[in-house]
C-alpha cells in the first residue's frame, strides 16, 4: 500500500511539472530585435528576445522588447543604454543604445511603421529601431530587404534580395519604394553588388560563418537593412595585440541563443512567468499530499 501511494505521488509530481512547463513554453513570446545607432551602424541584428511585461502595463510592447534587448547586449544593460517615459503623446523613447537624441528615433514591426513604443507585439515579430543621425533632419529613411534570414548555405552560394525603403506621402501615410543603386555589403564589407531598377541585387556568400548582409545608398540616407544567414565551413578569427597576432580557426555555426530576462515587476500572464510559479506551487502541493497520505497509512 505504501509503495503504491509513493508511486502515485511521484507520477503526480512528474505529470504536473511536465504539463506546467509545456504551458509556460506555449505562452512564451519571442521576438527578434535589430537596432542601428546614430552612426548608421547595426549594433544588434535580429537578437532573439523572450519578452516579459517589464513595465507592468498589462501587455507586451516594443518598449518591453527594446529594454530587454539592451539588458542582453548593451554594456551596463538597459539602465545605462535605454530610457523611456510618458510624455505629451504617450510613451516616448528618450535614449536608444546610449544616445539621447531629442526623441528622434524610429520603430518598425515586421517592416511596418509603428506609431510608438506602446504598440503591442506578438510571438515571432521582427522589431527594428533606429536613431536619426541628425535629430533635426528627418530625411532619413527606414530600409528593408524582402527577406529577413535564410537557411544555412553552402560556400560560394548566392542569395538574391530586393531592397526597399519607406517614405511618406502628403498625408503622412507610409509608402514603400524600391531602392535603386544601393551598394550591398556583407559583414560591413563592400561586395561590389548594386541594386538594379527594381531594388534587386545578387550576392555571393564567400565567408564561412555568420553573414550579415546590409546596404548603403549615395542617393538617399537610409537606416541600414539586415539579412542574416549562416554559411557552412570554418570561420577564421584573427586577434591582434601589440605583442603578437593570433589566428584561431573554429567551426562556425549560427545558433539562436535566447536569453530570458525577467523583471521583478513583471505580471504579464502571456509570458509564462506566472506559470513557472504555478509549477513550483503544484510540485509542492503534490509532494505535501503524498506526505500526508504516507503519515495516514503509517498511523
Amino acid at each position: 500500500m505504501k509503495r503504491s501511494i509513493a508511486m502515485a505521488a511521484a507520477m503526480l509530481i512528474s505529470f504536473s511539472a511536465v504539463g506546467m512547463n509545456v504551458s509556460a513554453e506555449e505562452n512564451e513570446t519571442k521576438v527578434f530585435v535589430t537596432v542601428s545607432d546614430k552612426n548608421r551602424e547595426l549594433v544588434i541584428v535580429q537578437e532573439p528576445v523572450t519578452v516579459t511585461d517589464i513595465d507592468s502595463d498589462g501587455k507586451l510592447t516594443i518598449n518591453d522588447a527594446l529594454s530587454i534587448a539592451h539588458d542582453i547586449k548593451f554594456e551596463g544593460g538597459a539602465a545605462a543604454g535605454y530610457k523611456s517615459s510618458v510624455g505629451q503623446y504617450g510613451l516616448q523613447l528618450e535614449k536608444l543604445w546610449g544616445t539621447e537624441n531629442n526623441l528622434s528615433f524610429g520603430f518598425y514591426v515586421n517592416d511596418t511603421f509603428s506609431m510608438g513604443l506602446a504598440d503591442e507585439i506578438k510571438n515571432g515579430d521582427y522589431i527594428e529601431a533606429f536613431t536619426y543621425p541628425d535629430p533635426n533632419d528627418y530625411n532619413y529613411f527606414y530600409s528593408y530587404f524582402d527577406k529577413k534570414n535564410g537557411e544555412e548555405a553552402d560556400p560560394d552560394s548566392e542569395v538574391t534580395l530586393t531592397l526597399s525603403y519607406v517614405s511618406f506621402d502628403e498625408n503622412y501615410a507610409p509608402v514603400s519604394n524600391k531602392l535603386k543603386g544601393a551598394k550591398v555589403t556583407v559583414n560591413g564589407r563592400d561586395t561590389g553588388a548594386v541594386t538594379d531598377d527594381d531594388g534587386n541585387a545578387t550576392v555571393k556568400l564567400t565567408e564561412a560563418g555568420r553573414n550579415v548582409i546590409s546596404a548603403d545608398s549615395d542617393s538617399i540616407n537610409i537606416a541600414p537593412p539586415s539579412y542574416l544567414i549562416n554559411v557552412k565551413g570554418e570561420a577564421v578569427t584573427t586577434t591582434t595585440t601589440a605583442a603578437e597576432t593570433t589566428t584561431t580557426t573554429t567551426t562556425s555555426k549560427v545558433t539562436a541563443k535566447t536569453t530570458t530576462t525577467t523583471s521583478k515587476n513583471s505580471s504579464s500572464p502571456q509570458t509564462g512567468v506566472k506559470n513557472s510559479g504555478t509549477a513550483i506551487a503544484g510540485l509542492f502541493a503534490a509532494a505535501f499530499t503524498a506526505f500526508l497520505m504516507r503519515r495516514r497509512d503509517e498511523e
